[in-house]
């Protein structure tokens, strides 16, 4: 059997039934791709070697346990799990950027009259938490195009490079997220500012 030839949804059947040549295979046609988005969302060739390896232990346990979908579109499946571990791992820093007072440093010693109170936290906050619930309501390709670019603050150009469409074609995806992401708002009455 000619492994190079099958297409990726062979590989992926044949994989589960137990060829792990076919996924050396599938992990030889889309490694490229892949390392190259990592680096682009992380800006860290060496934080990118983890997260592709993280990458692949998920998609293999997905693999594994029958949960993959197969809807013939394996690397941006592929290039979306990678996505989501590189968000998760933004949030989990920004939660554990808390720091203690020590006797060289005390958090109070940086508060000013500008910084937001309580309560203002608390409406920012919820802000931020309802337009993660409609960013969620859009079209898959227009959210994977406005995370790519709000998230990661990748250029079009490096978007319409992984999701393999041109550059207009990106621009018109982030417009039309936009204009659902508005009409979204005043559908669900969300406001962005107190």
């Amino acid at each position: 059997m000619r492994v190079s030839a099958l297409s990726d949804q062979e590989l992926i059947r044949l994989y589960i039934q137990g060829e792990e040549i076919c996924f050396e295979e599938l992990v030889n046609r889309h490694k490229d791709r892949l390392f190259t988005y990592l680096v682009l969302l992380l800006k860290d060739r060496n934080l990118a070697h983890d997260f592709f390896q993280d990458t692949l232990v998920k998609v293999i346990q997905t693999l594994k346990s029958g949960r993959y979908l197969e809807e013939g579109k394996f690397r941006p499946w592929m290039l979306r799990i990678a996505h989501n571990l590189v968000i998760d791992h933004f949030r989990k820093q920004k939660q554990m950027r808390m720091q203690h007072a020590t006797e060289e440093y005390d958090a109070f010693d940086f508060i000013g009259s500008e910084d937001l109170n309580r309560e203002e936290e608390y409406i920012q906050e919820q802000i931020h938490s309802d337009l993660r619930k409609l960013v969620a309501l859009l079209p898959e390709d227009q959210k994977e195009v406005l995370l790519m670019r709000v998230y990661a603050k990748m250029p079009f150009k490096e978007i319409a490079w992984v999701t393999e469409v041109s550059i207009n074609t990106s621009l018109g995806r982030m417009r039309y997220a936009l204009i659902n992401l508005r009409a979204l708002m005043e559908e669900h009455k969300v406001r962005l500012v107190a």
